[in-house]
């Protein structure tokens, strides 16, 4: 092809991003960079290339998916981040840093466990391939955060502690560039009739940390954070951050498994009774359904919402475990009613679950109410089996009295609840089952089944039932379901892995699921479906590619004139995802993503093409992580999310929809062996808008672009 025509093509594929009068409008040329860019996504989405996908990457792009509610992703980006830096040494680690991995299910860890019991303990990485359930692609993906080395353990005194512990501290700021509605000047008549008009604080987004580790056996931390709009050291917020948290944790000292003081999540069974973490459910893992509760573990995120404070501890004698929890910690509220005499909340209608105080309705919703959660976990644990019975009791100051609907009569309301719950877990041979049974004060039960199993090295599967009545009221769990809540729902889900050869892997799962009562937005009993089946090529270390599939469909509220009903709609996802590690230095990525959303007689589509080019230096000095998409898709409906490289620690998940493109370039630099630096810039530019976002948060213009610096100090 001749080059004049290749240039040609590329302005095509740019400028239909933009209507002749978008074009004159807002004066967009085909700039050389914006050329160049183009030039990247033509020539490397023709090329057959592939590498090894980054894990952290897949995991969160497959869960925010298959999720209807926000997730805090900040505990699986530091775990693995942590053992990027301190690989986990797999002949010492004990089941729960096996766990904390997020990369391996209950039977491979169980494998891997009596694998060492029975043969000993591993002399190369290499041996993995001869445990049953650890197949190469499995083991490419655990080989950055493991090693194997000599059993060396350091004795727990004050001269190791202050010789051999690692201290850091971090300390990031971000703004949008771009002037928000929320931040422009106002007169001060028009403050006075709506103070809710404007944000108290400057826009800029603040977070900063301290955390010393010692061996894994002492984690002591600090976070404090600002959010965009908030005060900082005046009015409101004379103490500086908005939020503060602390944790200091001690594990595996005598019968002492674990306590933690401060603020810290816990999760047993299976999540029905008490799950506070991160928790992965539908992904391209197609047989990790059963949950790898960890038990407690400090809290080093900034959701304002998703751990207890207090106290907290796990003994261990023998064959049984003994978890205790204590946490008394204020929330946000809705106040609806207060007490005439004393002027405390006697009522609310709702938690506040987004953290920010920006403007004073927030600000008055501030710590509104008190909640008390005490509870304890036995588990009685044998070679091949586990018992464990969960209850955990939970007290607020005020009465919850939701607003009612049809939707809603059957969930919690009151100052009081209290819910237990037993679970199993035990494996034969290559199959493992497990399950939970949990009640709620006020009747309600929900159950689920699960068992996977490994036939052999090409081969495994997984199954698991679940009915959740629609009655059970638990605000703490959060077990595998197609639902926001474990509640109303029924559901049979089947996976399967399959290794045909050594560089193909196949994984599909099929998830069939309905909720016997009404829903947000659904005001029907209805049902659904979900299926998802990927191709995975590895021929090597440095290369990857692979293709997935994916349909789900659930059921909506349709209007037609004076009649309401209802109508399931149906979504695909066709990805195709390929890089290749041309050198130790250079990275190329890309990816072809297209939607198809249907209901009734509407189609509705959306596309987005993305090149990702990352850098590091040869001595892993300076990085630089570099992105151009383009993406057309026609509403909120046939969003697109793809992960982004981000500053350590961090993460940037964003939809795409409408049309427009966007880039993004983040750059680390290591000043010495204690200073790290990070810097990226980010910006969107849509081509069929004049105006961004709503409310407080509105821009006008078609641009919205952010710029987040961070620091690292290690001594």
């Amino acid at each position: 092809m001749k080059p004049e025509i290749f240039i040609k093509i590329v302005d095509k594929v740019i400028l239909n991003f933009f209507s002749p009068q978008r074009r004159k409008d807002a004066k967009i040329k085909t700039s050389a960079s914006l050329r160049l860019c183009g030039i990247f996504i033509l020539f490397f989405s023709f090329s057959i290339c592939f590498s090894q996908e980054d894990e952290i990457e897949k995991r969160i792009e497959n869960t925010v998916e298959n999720t209807e509610s926000d997730v805090d992703y900040s505990t699986l980006i530091e775990n693995l981040e942590y053992f990027k830096e301190q690989p986990l040494n797999i002949n010492t680690a004990s089941e729960g840093e096996l766990k904390e991995l997020f990369l391996l299910n209950s039977l491979q860890i169980n494998n891997l466990i009596n694998h060492i019991k029975t043969n000993g303990k591993l002399i190369s990485l290499y041996e993995l391939q001869s445990i049953d359930g650890f197949d190469n692609t499995t083991i490419m993906k655990i080989l950055p955060y493991i090693k194997i080395d000599s059993c060396f353990i350091l004795k727990l005194n004050f001269k190791n502690i202050l010789s051999k512990g690692e201290n850091q501290f971090l300390f990031r700021s971000q703004k949008i560039i771009e002037q928000q509605k929320g931040f422009t000047s106002i007169t001060d008549s028009a403050y006075k009739v709506n103070p809710n008009s404007r944000y108290i604080g400057n826009p800029f987004r603040m977070y900063s940390r301290y955390r010393f580790k010692y061996n894994n056996q002492i984690d002591f931390g600090i976070t404090a954070e600002k959010d965009a709009g908030e005060e900082f050291f005046r009015g409101t917020q004379k103490n500086g951050f908005d939020f503060y948290s602390a944790h200091l944790v001690f594990k595996n000292i005598g019968l002492i498994k674990t306590i933690a003081i401060g603020d810290y999540q816990i999760d047993f069974g299976q999540g029905l009774v008490l799950n506070s973490g991160f928790s992965v459910g539908k992904s391209s893992d197609a047989i990790n359904i059963i949950k790898n509760p960890i038990g407690i573990k400090p809290y080093t995120g900034v959701d304002e919402n998703v751990f207890f404070r207090g106290i907290a501890t796990t003994l261990k004698y023998k064959k049984i475990k003994f978890s205790a929890l204590f946490s008394n910690k204020k929330l946000d509220a809705n106040i609806v009613t207060v007490d005439s005499s004393d002027f405390k909340p006697e009522v609310f209608s709702s938690l506040q679950q987004n953290g920010l105080h920006t403007i004073p309705n927030e600000i008055s919703d501030k710590d509104a109410v008190n909640e008390i959660v005490y509870g304890t976990n036995i588990t009685y644990e044998i070679k091949k089996m586990s018992v464990g019975i969960t209850a955990i009791n939970s007290l607020f100051s005020a009465s919850l009295q939701k607003t009612l609907h049809s939707y809603n009569q059957f969930e919690f309301n009151g100052r009081n609840n209290f819910i237990m719950g037993s679970d199993y877990n035990f494996s034969f041979r290559n199959f493992m089952f497990s399950g939970e049974i949990a009640r709620s004060e006020n009747g309600g039960i929900a159950f689920l089944n699960s068992a996977i199993a490994a036939i052999n090295q090409q081969v495994s599967f997984a199954f698991l039932q679940r009915n959740y009545q629609r009655n059970f009221q638990n605000l703490y769990g959060k077990a595998f379901g197609a639902n926001t809540i474990n509640a109303n729902e029924k559901g049979t889900y089947s996976g399967i892995i399959l290794n045909p050869l050594n560089n193909f892997n196949i994984s599909a799962y099929y998830d069939i699921f309905s909720f016997p009562w009404l829903k947000y937005q659904v005001d029907a009993p209805s049902h659904g479906y979900d299926y998802f089946a990927q191709l995975e090529f590895i021929p090597s270390k440095k290369v990857n590619m692979y293709f997935y599939f994916k349909e789900k469909s659930k059921a909506m509220n349709i209007a037609d004139y004076y009649i309401d009903y209802i109508e399931n709609y149906c979504k695909q996802n066709y990805r195709y995802n390929i890089s290749y590690r041309i050198s130790r230095s250079l990275l190329l990525k890309n990816r072809a993503e297209y939607v198809v959303y249907k209901v009734q007689n509407e189609i509705k589509y959306g596309y987005l093409l993305s090149q990702d080019i990352t850098y590091k230096s040869f001595k892993d000095r300076y990085s630089v992580s570099f992105r151009f998409a383009l993406f057309d898709a026609d509403d909120y409906d046939t969003r697109i999310y793809a992960y982004e490289n981000d500053v350590l620690y961090s993460y940037s998940l964003p939809s795409y929809f409408y049309k427009g493109y966007r880039t993004y370039i983040n750059l680390s630099y290591v000043l010495n062996r204690n200073l790290e630096l990070w810097l990226r810039y980010a910006r969107t530019t849509y081509a069929n808008k004049n105006v961004i976002g709503n409310g407080l948060t509105e821009i006008e213009g078609n641009t919205k672009s952010e710029i987040k610096i961070q620091m690292r100090m290690k001594f």
